[in-house]
Order: structure tokens, then sequence, then C-alpha cells
């Protein structure tokens, strides 16, 4: 396999840029060629926890925010869960004026560093854009989340990350229940408006899903750092270790605590198992657990206190973007094999497609149409191997995707000495089961109306409590969303 350093990327690049004529036409822009992101070498980084992608060079930036046709609709931003001004910020990156960039994004969204390199930009704003659309592939499409992701890192290596201007303070008290996406929205938000702001966290780490749900190969934990330590310098107060439903409950904050208003951003962190035999076993693990080992307690580290059960060979089930970290952690585990066990096609996998191609580059062995029917156990109890069963694809099911069919008799058996299970996951039941007339939906997330409120008078959710697992993105719509409704109640009482 052959891979092109970011060296090569970036003369590629500067030379594209001379050879430019503007003012450039829409045929002209759609000639330039997408710009790839540079990586680290395969071989080398299934071996490391150093991130993955390295981001564009400064001539690649410019030359891929070329390629923005400027539509007058924009069909972009409607793609965007915070309605980012996208042809704006991508302009600028044209122009070569990165603090304007930066600006822009800003005013919409407070985490473009984790966006830019989490968010599946290819099915939210990169679907609609007109030059992917003319060319016939979203993969062609104006790469807006690497180039979101280049001027927040110019930000911050530059020295120009900027602490939010907070309003003379109010006198109110607002609770807010976990630390990730949508809860992080919330307390910038709200603090703004000069409310006083609390954030309690059940981990001893503030960052919630950003800090323990994604390896650090995809997003580098001093960054999720520096977007909490802009929070404490607004002024925000986060209480670590602290279990809502446990060491306090909703109410109490509300009645005995003096809370003027509280949003509940948990979070679904409530693994899914597929209830068949074996799954008990010594070396079964969900993939919430391996992840949050390997990321928040650093199992990766011989020196952790807590290290991660040592594998040979793992299989990861399912088929999304917490299958491909939990995979593409094992391998850097130490697994000698990895192999990820997926009941549908390749192209009925949630993940991303730049995180299975990443997957497939380090060694990941995949298995399509299959699905275990049971896990075995040697004669001390420890996982030896699975059965599976093979599939082939039926009709759509309600998410549209082909159903898979079994075959029978097509039974076999691998075998493996671990097993990850990265099939969904659920929201945690603690809150609703201590939180008396909290509404909830037969799935366990809370049920919000249109301003993010729950069925409790000043309790409002969003995130994945609310949605299910969902992306950051969409979380920080919906926190977007609830601070104002929060900051509306407050500015009237």
């Amino acid at each position: 396999m052959t891979h092109t350093t970011s060296e090569q990327l970036t003369l590629a690049a500067t030379q594209g840029l001379k050879t430019l004529e503007k003012p450039l036409k829409a045929k002209q822009r759609m000639a330039i060629p997408a710009q790839e992101m540079p990586a680290q070498d395969p071989a080398v980084r299934r071996h490391n926890m150093n991130e993955v992608a390295l981001g564009y060079s400064e001539p690649q930036a410019r030359l891929e925010a070329e390629r923005c046709l400027q539509c007058p609709t924009k069909p972009c931003v409607a793609g965007c869960p915070v309605s980012i001004n996208i042809p704006a910020f991508i302009q600028k990156i044209a122009d070569g004026d990165f603090a304007a960039a930066i600006g822009v994004i800003r005013e919409s969204s407070l985490l473009p560093a984790v966006c830019g390199r989490v968010c599946p930009q290819e099915s939210q704003c990169q679907a609609p854009c007109t030059v992917g659309k003319a060319l016939k592939s979203t993969d062609k499409a104006v790469a807006i989340g690497r180039l979101e992701r280049f001027v927040a890192d110019w930000e911050r290596e530059n020295g120009l990350l900027k602490t939010p201007a907070v309003k003379t303070p109010t006198g109110k008290k607002v609770g807010i229940i976990g630390s990730g996406p949508a809860s992080v929205t919330v307390a910038a938000d709200v603090r703004r408006e000069g409310h006083e702001v609390t954030v309690f966290e059940a981990f001893h780490r503030p960052g919630g899903v950003l800090l323990y749900g994604i390896p650090e190969f995809r997003l580098p934990k001093a960054i999720v750092d520096r977007e909490i330590d802009e929070l404490r310098a607004m002024g925000v107060e986060i209480k670590t270790d602290f279990v809502i439903g446990r060491t306090r409950r909703l109410n109490d904050l509300l009645e005995k605590d003096g809370y003027d208003a509280l949003f509940v951003g948990t979070g679904a962190g409530l693994p899914k198992f597929m209830n068949i035999q074996g799954e008990n076993l010594v070396g079964v693990f969900s993939a919430n657990e391996y992840l949050t080992r390997a990321n928040l307690m650093k199992g990766y580290d011989d020196r952790a206190a807590t290290p991660i059960f040592p594998s040979k060979k793992v299989a990861v089930l399912g088929g999304g973007n917490v299958a491909m970290d939990a995979a593409r952690c094992a391998i850097r585990l130490g697994a000698q094999e990895v192999h990820l066990v997926y009941r549908r096609t390749e192209a009925e996998m949630p993940a991303r497609i730049e995180e299975i191609a990443h997957a497939k580059e380090e060694g990941i062995i995949f298995h399509l149409l299959q699905n275990p029917t049971r896990i075995l156990a040697d004669e001390r109890g420890w996982v030896c191997g699975m059965e599976l069963l093979s599939y082939e694809l039926g009709e759509p099911d309600a998410s549209g995707r082909r159903r898979p069919v079994e075959i029978k008799g097509s039974e076999f058996e691998m075998d493996v000495d671990t097993v990850i299970v990265a099939i969904g996951n659920e929201s945690n039941p603690l809150i609703r089961q201590t939180t008396p007339g909290l509404a909830t939906s037969k799935w366990g997330t809370l049920v919000v109306d249109e301003n993010g409120k729950t069925s409790l008078d000043r309790v409002f959710a969003g995130g994945d409590i609310v949605l299910g697992a969902a992306t950051v993105i969409l979380a920080m719509g919906e926190g977007r969303r609830a601070a104002a409704a929060i900051n509306r109640l407050l500015a009237q009482s």
C-alpha cells in the first residue's frame, strides 16, 4: 500500500494554487481536485494512539476552499444542525483570512475543533453540497468538516482562543447534568447571559462522550480539555464524581439547593447486548466499557491502574462508528487479529466512510453478512470462540436498510478470545427512576417539547438522552435550543 505524505500533498496543493487564474468560473472550480486529508502511515499508526488524520496544510485548505461555488441558496447551511454560515467561512479561508473564518464559525458553534474531527459531515452539511451533486459523489463535495478543523486548529495553535464575554450577574442559578457536547453548549450559552452555572459530572473528569467514548487517535483529549477550560474561565463551576439520582436528585437541586432551572444532558450510556448464550463469559465487553477503559483510564498505557484485558484475537460486533473505534483500539492495544462482524453489507454500515477506510488500512478483517448465535467458553469460563450464522439481504426494514435474513444450516465457528459488543446504546435509567413525573418514551429517552422542556417545570433536556445515540453536532443543536429557552424563562422570572 502506497502512502502519500503530508509534504507531498502540500507541494501538490501549492502548485495547484499557482495555476489558478481568477476570477474562477464554476466549471473551473469543479475541476479542482478534492484535497486528500494527510494521515499517519497505516503501518505506523496501528501501533500508536496519536491522531490519525493530520489536518490540512494552509495551501491545501486554500485550494479546497476555492472549490466552493458560493451558492446563493446555501444548501450546506440547511444541512448543518447549528446553521453555520458555511459559504462565508469558506470564502474567508480562500482569501487567507483565517481569523475571520473562525469568527464566522464561532457565531454558531462552540466546538469547531471537535466537530471538524468527529461529525459525519458527509451525511449532514456535505450531503447537499452542489459540487458533490454535480460530480455525483459526496466524497467529491467541498470538504467542509476538514476546513472547519483547519481554522479551529489554526486559532488554537496561534494562541487566539478568546474566552466568551459574560454579562452582569443575574443572581439566577442553573444546574447542568452531564458534561458532553449538549451540556457544554448549554453551559456556555446560559453563562454568557450572566446566570450562575454548575455542571455535575458522574465521572472523575468532565467531557462526557467526547472524553470516554472517542479514541485519542480520532479526537485528542487535549482538545476536549481546552474546551472545558474555557467553561471554567467563563466562571462555570464543574463538580465531578457527582451522580445525579444518587449523590443528589433532580428535585433536591430545585427544591433544596435553589436552582432556578436544570438541563439534563446525560447521553445514552447504557449498552445494548444481543442476549445470546455466553455474553456473561470472561472476555466479553460492551464497547462502552472497552472504550472507557482505553480513553478515560488510559488502558493503553502499561502503567495504568486499570489495564485492559489482554487479547490476541478479538471480534467486534457491529458496524457503526463505535464498532470501528473499538476495533481500531484493539489493534493498538496489541491484538494480533481483530475481526469486525456485521450482519449486513458494507453499504448498510452506519459508520463514516472515512472510519471504515481507516479500519481496513490498519488491518481490521471484515466479516459481512454474518452474526453470532452464541459465544463459546473454555474450561475456565473464558471466551474461546463464537458460533456464527451467515445471512443474505431481504426487503428494507423501518430504517430503510435491507433486512438481513439468515441462511439455514450456515453455522460455523470462529476462534476468538475477546468479544466486544458494539450494537448500540440506550439511556441510563437512573434519572428517570429517581425523578417522579419525568415523562419518558418507550425507549427510555426523555420526552421534551419544541424548546427542550421536559414534563417537569424548569427542567430541560437535550442530546442523546432525548435523541438516542446521535452525533456531536446534533447534540449541540439540541443544547442551543434548550439554552435559549432557559434564558427566556429566567429573563421572565
